[in-house]
């Protein structure tokens, strides 16, 4: 990745606050949060919409020089009816890999993330933030508050 963007605490909570007015003219079942990344904008939307039902859907993706995997984890089982009435949740869509294997299973939910990247952008039904493809964006929960110092001394 060539550029890197930092969001804040404050920012994810102010662009979570965004996409749930966008969400407001529905009468939801429920979230299904994508795990890891859609955990915290899935609690945050949750109190935003006073959803009390949250469930998960559990992935690992893996990226090697030739190819692209994703394994689920954990997925609910009922399934909730294919989706219908509820709102899947990630933090953000890349390739698009991952976006494709929830719409397969889910696929009369709502998929929303909070960043999007051109080749994700497609997979997915409402996103906050355009993000171009060669960053590497680092989420509050991955980073912490650290001493920097001048760059004179």
């Amino acid at each position: 990745m060539k550029r890197k963007y930092v969001v804040t605490w404050d920012m994810l909570q102010m662009y979570t606050r965004i996409a749930a007015k966008s969400l407001l003219s529905t009468k939801w079942k429920g979230i299904i949060a994508v795990s890891r990344g859609g955990l915290v904008p899935s609690a945050l939307l949750a109190r935003e919409l006073n959803i009390r039902y949250v469930d998960t859907f559990c992935v690992a993706s893996y990226y090697y020089s030739y190819q692209h995997n994703t394994n689920i984890i954990k997925y609910t089982y009922h399934n909730h009816n294919n989706g219908e009435g509820f709102i899947v949740v990630d933090d953000l869509t890349d390739t698009g890999n991952t976006a494709k294997l929830i719409k397969k299973i889910y696929h009369k939910a709502y998929l929303v993330t909070i960043f999007a990247k051109p080749l994700g952008r497609s997979f997915v039904d409402k996103y906050i933030i355009d993000v171009p493809q060669n960053t590497w964006i680092e989420q509050p929960w991955d980073t912490g508050i650290t001493f920097i110092p001048p760059i004179k001394q």
